[in-house]
C-alpha cells in the first residue's frame, strides 16, 4: 500500500499562520510515516524571501519526502523566482516503484490571484499523461488552483482561466487523482474516472464557518483508493472510497 499525505495553504509569514496547529500537524503526519507528502501551494503569505527561508525550517520538520507546487500567494513579490531557489522546480514529475507517477504543475501567475496553466505547460502535461497511459501507471496531478468550483466558498473568482481545457485533458487521460488547495475547504468531486480532491488549510486561521484545519491521507492499493480527512487534533473519517481504474 502507498500512503500519501496531502497538505495545503500554510500561509507562513503572517499573523494568520498558526504555529501551534502546524506543530501538531507535523507530529500527526510523522506518526503516519507516509511515503510522501504533497503540498499544493500557498506555503507563504506574501512570497517574500524571508518567508520562504522561514518556511524551509518548518518544512524540514516533516520526515517524509515532501514535494510542493506554488500557490498564488507564493508568486507574489518575485516569489515565483524565490520558490525555485529555495523550494525547488515549480513543475515536476516523479515516479514511485515504476507504477505510480505524480506530476506537479504551476498554476500561479506573478502578483495575481487567478490561476492559469498555459499552453506550454499544458502540452508538457499531456505528454506525461500519455506516457502514464502507455505504462498503465497510477497518475496523480497536483496544482494549487482548483479545476472545478468548490461548494461553500462563496462567489467563484479564482478558478483556472483555462480550466475547461485542463479538465478535458485530465478526464480523457483517466487521471486517477487531481489534488489542489486554494479555497481552504475540503471537497471531493468525481468526474468520469477522475477523482478531484481539494484540501483544506493545514494551519491558517483563515477558515470558513466551522471548518477546521485539516489534511488528507490517501491509502492506495492495487484495488482501491481510500481518502481520509484528518481534522487537526479532532475527528478523522473516511472522506471517500473508490475502486482503482484499469484493473
Amino acid at each position: 500500500m502507498t500512503v500519501i499525505v496531502h497538505i495545503s495553504d500554510l500561509h507562513i509569514g503572517d499573523s494568520e499562520f498558526n504555529e501551534e496547529v502546524f506543530m501538531r500537524a507535523v507530529s500527526e503526519i510523522n506518526y503516519l510515516q507516509p511515503d510522501m507528502i504533497i503540498l499544493t501551494g500557498d506555503i507563504t503569505s506574501n512570497g517574500y524571501y524571508a518567508e520562504y527561508k522561514q518556511a524551509t525550517k518548518y518544512l524540514e520538520m516533516f520526515e517524509a519526502p515532501l514535494f510542493a507546487v506554488p500557490g498564488n500567494h507564493d508568486a507574489r513579490n518575485l516569489g515565483y523566482q524565490t520558490f525555485e531557489e529555495v523550494i525547488g522546480e515549480r513543475s515536476w514529475k516523479l515516479t514511485m516503484d515504476d507504477d505510480l507517477t505524480v506530476m506537479g504543475i504551476d498554476s500561479s501567475s506573478p502578483d495575481e490571484n487567478k490561476g492559469h496553466i498555459g499552453n506550454p505547460q499544458h502540452l508538457w502535461l499531456e505528454h506525461q499523461l500519455d506516457e502514464c497511459a502507455i505504462n498503465e501507471n497510477f497518475a496523480i496531478v497536483a496544482l494549487h488552483h482548483h479545476v472545478i468550483p468548490i461548494p461553500q466558498t462563496g462567489r467563484e473568482r479564482n478558478v483556472l482561466s483555462d480550466a475547461g481545457d485542463v479538465l478535458k485533458t485530465l478526464t480523457t487521460h483517466d487521471v486517477d487523482l487531481v489534488l489542489s488547495g486554494h479555497k481552504h475547504v475540503p471537497n471531493i468531486w468525481k468526474i468520469n474516472n477522475t477523482i478531484v480532491v481539494n484540501a483544506g488549510s493545514l494551519c491558517s486561521k483563515k477558515l470558513r464557518g466551522k471548518i477546521s484545519n485539516s489534511y488528507m491521507v490517501y491509502n492506495i492499493t492495487e484495488e482501491e483508493i481510500e481518502i481520509f480527512l484528518n481534522n487537526l487534533g479532532g475527528e478523522k473519517f473516511l472522506f471517500g472510497k473508490y475502486a482503482r481504474n484499469k484493473l
